[in-house]
Formats: C-alpha cells, structure tokens, sequence
C-alpha cells in the first residue's frame, strides 16, 4: 500500500487491531464451557465484531460528519463492552491471566484512536465534503 488516503476501511490501524482482537477472541472463546455458549461467548463475539462492523458503517458515512461520529461512537461502546465481557471471562476462569490483559490492552488502544477519529472528525482525511 502507497502512502496516502485511506481509500477502504480495511485499510485503517484501528480496524485492522480491532478484527485481529475479534479473531483472538473467536479462538479463546471456542474454549469457554458450553453453558456459556449463549451468553459470554455469544457477547463477547458479537460486541467484538460489532467494534469493526460500526467502523466499516461509519467509513461508508463519513461523508455526513454526524453520521459518521454517530457509527464510531456506537463503534467506541462496543468496544468498551468487549472489555467488560474479558473481564468476566478473566474472573471466571475462562480467560487466561495473561490474555485478558492483553486483549483488554487491545481494545484500550481501539478507544484512544476511535476517540481521536471522534474529536477529529472534521479532519479532510476522515470526512468527505458533500458535492455542490
């Protein structure tokens, strides 16, 4: 990739961490016991992909600066409730010590840049001039 605009979604840092900690997550969660299934696993896999599904919605509505703020905040709760799912999936014993942390790491990284995309949103490289 050359230097420059974003032209895709896919192409974005935070996206790129977001679906990798959604594929870890994935994984790990595979382990959890099977009572959990429709509850814990089922959460954490949906809030962590949510994370990226509100940034590829807002990527595609950045050209109404409202929208597209709307779509990342939705992006930066999901991203605070998968935090809140490694937690419990830490304190029961699901999650590894070690892992946890680092997911949770994760996904503090994701809310410091949505964040910045937040309070940025009238950047010329986020937003989209409407045409005359």
């Amino acid at each position: 990739m050359t230097r420059g605009l974003v032209q895709d979604h896919e192409e974005l840092e935070v996206y790129k961490i977001a679906f990798r900690s959604a594929m870890d997550i994935f994984k790990i969660s595979g382990q959890f016991p099977k009572e959990e299934r429709y509850s814990l696993t089922d959460q954490m896999r949906r809030s962590s992909r949510s994370v990226c599904a509100n940034l590829a919605e807002a990527w595609r509505k950045r050209m109404y600066q409202p929208a597209f703020i709307a779509k990342l905040s939705d992006s930066l709760a999901e991203a605070a409730e998968t935090q809140t799912w490694i937690s419990f999936a830490v304190q029961c014993g699901y999650m590894s010590a070690e892992t946890g942390p680092d997911l949770r790491k994760d996904y503090t990284s994701i809310q410091k840049m949505l964040t910045s995309m937040i309070n940025n949103a009238n950047a010329p490289k986020w937003t989209i001039p409407l045409p005359p």
